[in-house]
């Protein structure tokens, strides 16, 4: 095992995890400010349990999105010290404008929010909730703004060697940054909208308190659901014509496309070894012309196909990586160009399948709850709260994707921009032994390992125990509800 593999399998653990915690976070802070709004402007006590049982929920997960963001912050040093002196001149201004302002903002805002409830009036302590969930939506875009820069270089010069900014506005109206912006806050309120609907349903099912609460809250979520998830398709669309322009070999490796094709046709199911760049043992069921459209938005483009990729990347960046001992096993070998096929290829799939059967979900449980019916078939709950997974499961798949397909850069180079600007991923890992980066990793895994279970059992255990004591339900009379079974 090389200090490179161990290094990637470091960050991938590290940021998956982190990640499953921020899109709740986002996602469920804008839902919270609603109820809140909600019971400002109508003064429903319903609104009001509503936003102090998912605020608290809110208050568990953002914990643990602070303690696990922290490591991220360190990776750049631990393993990762040849890409941070690249990039440094970069990443500072975003990271610190994420650190400083939306960060500083978002917890100060948030402890009012927490602590303000009997102290602030009614209408300040609801400005700090709208502080708190804007703050961490615009802690989201300075990150995405570094992130895409990562994918498309823009607003810098090279000097001596290294990237110099020279616009911020172009870094931070970076086209990729305005596309996969509005693609992942819609993709937070998906994760949002399915907790939402899972403990919602678990609690409508399992007690008759509280049914006016539980019911608001699923059926709250399965609109913001629908909606998310139908956003995400149109989002998703202008990434892909952005990705045919920017990264090319991503978009041939998301459809394990071989060869060229003109017009080029989309594979929706491939059975076969899509690991190899020559395809010859690979049956796809394929959509004609449908791929030449989702790039350039006609029916009749040609999709250039890998193997012709290999070949343009090669002239331009080199056959061979340079004979450098800080390489390790890669010094002087040939490049690999091809990103691994079967994660773009069955990453893309799942994360648009899953979302799909969210759209799904969404529409079912807002069927299953109309005019005030209230599901009692013992699948409801266990559907609902299974279903959890799958928003969480397609953004990690997604970003997987959006990682992983652009290998073997860590820095994609930009077709249109400065000649230099791009690092390969080999080059990019610090001088470390693989003793001291497989000690980091196991340590780090454990403890996450750790956290995960803590964080659950605090959710169980919140959840488990309903509405707050202090707060007691308006109780319906049994007659008053309409039950589907």
């Amino acid at each position: 095992m090389e200090v490179l593999d161990l290094a990637r399998w470091q960050f991938g653990i590290t940021t998956v995890y982190h990640f499953l915690m921020v899109p709740l976070t986002i996602g469920l802070s804008l839902l919270v400010a609603g109820m809140q709004t909600a019971w400002v402007r109508t003064d429903n006590p319903r609104y009001l349990r509503m936003t102090r049982f998912w605020g608290n929920l809110l208050l568990i997960n953002f914990a643990m999105g602070v303690v696990t963001g922290i490591v991220q912050e360190f990776q750049f040093g631990m393993a990762w010290s040849e890409y941070s002196r690249f990039v440094g001149d970069v990443f500072g201004a975003p990271l610190a404008m994420e650190g400083l302002v939306a960060f500083f903002v978002e917890s100060t805002f948030l402890g009012l929010w927490m602590f303000g409830w009997d102290r602030l009036p009614r209408r300040v302590h609801l400005a700090c909730v709208w502080a708190f969930s804007l703050a961490s939506v615009a802690s989201a875009y300075f990150i995405l703004s570094a992130n895409s820069w990562m994918q498309h270089p823009v607003g810098v010069e090279l000097v001596d060697g290294r990237p110099r900014l020279t616009s911020i506005w172009a870094l931070l109206g970076n086209s990729t940054v305005l596309a996969a912006f509005p693609h992942t806050i819609l993709g937070a309120f998906a994760v949002a909208a399915t907790f939402l609907v899972g403990i919602g349903a678990w609690r409508l099912w399992k007690s008759r308190d509280g049914q006016d609460v539980w019911r608001a809250s699923v059926r709250l979520g399965a609109w913001a659901g629908v909606v998310a998830f139908a956003g995400l398709g149109i989002t998703g669309d202008l990434q892909g014509k952005l990705m045919f322009e920017q990264q090319p070999m991503k978009m041939a490796s998301t459809e394990a496309l071989c060869h060229t094709e003109q017009p080029a046709s989309l594979s929706v199911f491939a059975i076969g070894d899509v690991s190899s760049p020559d395809c010859e043992n690979v049956k796809s069921i394929t959509v004609p012309a449908l791929l030449s459209f989702l790039a350039k938005g006609d029916f009749h483009s040609e999709v250039t196909g890998v193997q012709d990729l290999v070949k343009q990347y090669q002239e331009k960046y080199g056959t061979n990586y340079p004979v450098d001992p800080r390489l390790g096993e890669l010094s002087g070998k040939p490049i690999d160009y091809v990103p691994n096929l079967p994660v773009t290829y069955w990453g893309f799939r799942l994360m648009i399948g899953l979302g799909a059967l969210g759209t799904s979900g969404g529409l079912a449980i807002l069927w299953l709850t109309r005019r005030g019916r209230v599901p009692r078939s013992v699948w409801f709950p266990r559907t609902a709260l299974a279903a959890i997974a799958m928003p969480f499961l397609a953004n990690s798949f997604g970003w997987l994707f959006t990682e992983m397909g652009r290998q073997p850069f860590v820095v994609a180079p930009n077709p249109s921009g400065v000649d230099g600007v791009w690092m390969f991923t080999a080059r990019a890992v610090s001088g470390l032994s693989v003793g001291e980066v497989l000690t980091s990793l196991i340590a780090l895994t454990l403890v996450y390992g750790v956290l995960a279970v803590l964080e659950v059992t605090l959710i169980r255990r919140y959840v488990r125990k309903g509405l707050p004591e202090d707060e007691p339900a308006e109780e319906k009379p049994a007659d008053d509800l309409t039950f589907a079974y």
